[in-house]
């Protein structure tokens, strides 16, 4: 988990503070420079003013906000901000009086004395311009880095069930591979050793290639096949399989393991007893980047009404709902005795 966050900082490196406060008063020293006529003067008082503004907006980030306000003391907020906001007033008020000018308000139209609530009111409101201001930015930052927080979260939750899901399917299909060897050697079957290899070449591609967040379509179709060809040495006759694929199948990449549970539905749930099980398995890609998978099998009504373990769909399900979110389709249904899933996605 926390390889997942490592590059994240939760903290504004000082650079960026030295970076913000330097550029915020040299952008008033030519303001308020040209508004005076007298750059010296605008730069001087300045060096006051925006020090001790960085000052009163420091105080409110770091300790009123956290302390108080998010932790709704809101009298004592309200308190410490107004006591903050005479301090600065005040020491901005006799600093400019004893280093820079006795005229404390040069900009008003006509004499004005320091304490006066004019000028009061107007300090006070540039304290106020630069609490607000270095709020927004510490608040917009504290909600973009909590955001890539929250989505570096979901990442790496969603890789984690994924691969839970994508883990669940090894078993339940060596299971069932399993039992249809173990079935062949009761028999003493002939077929048990070409079983055996196309076993290991399905092992490999698992614990392989179906590593990887994507393989190519084609492969994936391939092992599908040596899916069926297990199948069919173990019930012969009984079993008729057509795959059908349209499109440029070869330019495509797909999630390993996605199709697979629907084709083993086709074996565990289908006519196999006294009749013979159909199969038509469909992959077409429509356009540049829309795969449709279909698959139809007839059906045995009893199997169907038989309890399983429902690994199966549900599983394929949450991993179409994790990978592709709203850009897939789904549908599940039967017609005249055959079962049909349709899958439509976008690649």
């Amino acid at each position: 988990m926390k390889n997942s966050f490592k590059n994240i900082s939760y903290s504004i490196p000082l650079k960026y503070h030295v970076m913000f406060w330097v550029g915020y008063f040299f952008l008033n020293v030519i303001r308020w420079g040209s508004y005076y006529q007298d750059y010296w003067y605008s730069f001087k008082s300045n060096m006051v003013t925006v020090t001790l503004g960085m000052l009163l907006a420091y105080f409110h980030v770091y300790f009123l906000l956290p302390k108080l306000l998010f932790k709704k003391k809101l009298i004592s907020y309200v308190f410490f901000f107004l006591i903050g906001l005479t301090v600065f007033y005040v020491v901005r008020t006799e600093l400019i009086f004893i280093f820079i000018n006795e005229n404390v308000w040069p900009e008003s139209q006509t004499p004005q004395s320091s304490y006066a609530f004019n000028h009061i009111l107007v300090v006070s409101l540039i304290g106020i311009y630069d609490v607000g201001l270095a709020t927004t930015v510490k608040l917009t930052t504290d909600w973009i880095v909590d955001r890539k927080r929250i989505e570096a979260l979901q990442a790496s939750q969603l890789k984690t069930e994924l691969q839970f899901l994508k883990a669940q399917i090894q078993p339940h299909f060596f299971f069932n591979t399993l039992n249809n060897l173990y079935a062949l050697t009761l028999e003493r079957s002939n077929q048990a050793p070409e079983v055996v290899l196309k076993l290991s070449e399905i092992m490999e591609y698992i614990l392989y290639d179906a590593k990887e967040p994507k393989i190519r379509l084609l492969n994936e179709i391939n092992y599908i096949q040596n899916y069926i060809d297990l199948e069919k040495l173990r019930y012969g006759d009984n079993v008729n399989v057509q795959v059908n694929m349209q499109g440029e199948i070869e330019a495509h990449s797909v999630p390993p393991l996605l199709f697979l549970p629907f084709i083993e539905n086709c074996f565990k749930h289908g006519t196999i007893d006294n009749n013979k099980l159909n199969v038509m398995i469909d992959f077409e890609v429509v356009g540049k980047n829309t795969l449709k998978f279909t698959v139809v099998n007839n059906y045995n009504s009893y199997s169907q009404n038989k309890k399983s373990h429902g690994i199966g769909n549900q599983n394929v399900l949450r991993r179409l709902e994790l990978l592709y979110k709203d850009k897939f389709t789904l549908n599940i249904k039967t017609e005249k005795q055959n079962y049909i899933v349709e899958l439509s996605i976008e690649l």
